[in-house]
């Protein structure tokens, strides 16, 4: 996807990126802030963190990585203390760390599906519960406000073997939906996106040989989406007049059929 935003229309936003060392997340993360938003870059991983951080920092714009297990409520909590010190509130929070461990139930790979859920709901979680206060106070001075969650188109299609984290993300979107309900009237816009197949390190790891098969395939015989795909969608969403929420939307490979 070409660049459709121009110039700085997120500036004086401050967005939170989560999963941000790698794939949409780092994509995200970069391109919120060559759109003129302060960006604070949440992940494990320092080093990748760190690296992302720095290409923003060298393209002019402003960041800062704070290394954070989502899994881990009080070191979120410690991080949104500290994007408050640092930045002030929080204005845009994309929640998009995740894992994708596929396998057949009968296998009962239960580590692989606590992990699913660890991440994909707790960690979700985590986040809106330490980033929401800065949301409803945004919201609240007459600034725009967003939480846009990543879930998946996997959380409607019916796929053999990605039960578990289908149903995670099922959780997300349906969640999304009801948050909407207590927050919309609060000028706190909630949201999801809901990508199909995207060229990340996701796929990697997938240890199933049927489901590796299935996304090699995509990968091979078609034009999946990718990163920069999905930052400018959620650029779009965030950047679009403060009465107007995107609630669901679904960013699929032209070519995808499944």
């Amino acid at each position: 996807m070409s660049a459709l935003l121009t110039g700085t229309p997120l500036a004086g936003r401050v967005a939170v990126v989560s999963g941000a060392s790698s794939g949409m997340g780092a994509a995200t993360a970069v391109r919120l802030a060559e759109l003129g938003a302060s960006v604070v870059a949440l992940a494990r991983r320092r080093e990748r963190l760190e690296s992302v951080v720095k290409d923003i920092e060298a393209d002019g714009g402003t960041a800062l990585a704070l290394p954070v297990d989502v899994t881990d409520r009080e070191a979120v909590q410690a991080a949104a203390v500290e994007v408050a010190d640092r930045f002030g509130t929080a204005d845009l929070v994309f929640n998009n760390a995740g894992v994708q461990l596929i396998s057949g139930i009968e296998e009962l790979k239960v580590d692989d599906w606590q992990r699913q859920i660890d991440l994909n709901i707790t960690g979700l979680m985590n986040v809106i519960a330490a980033f929401l206060p800065h949301l409803t106070e945004a919201a609240a001075h007459g600034r725009p406000a967003d939480l846009i969650n990543t879930s998946s188109i996997a959380a409607t299609r019916i796929l053999e073997k990605f039960s578990i984290y289908s149903g995670t993300k099922a959780y997300i979107s349906h969640l999304t939906r009801l948050l909407r309900v207590e927050l919309g009237r609060k000028m706190v816009r909630v949201a999801t996106i809901e990508p199909g197949m995207v060229d990340t390190e996701l796929p990697d790891h997938v240890t199933d040989p049927d489901a590796s098969k299935l996304m090699a395939d995509l990968i091979h015989d078609i034009d999946v989406l990718q990163g920069a795909d999905v930052a400018e969608t959620v650029a779009f969403m965030a950047a679009v007049p403060r009465h107007v929420n995107l609630t669901e939307i679904t960013i699929l490979p032209t070519a995808q059929a499944i």
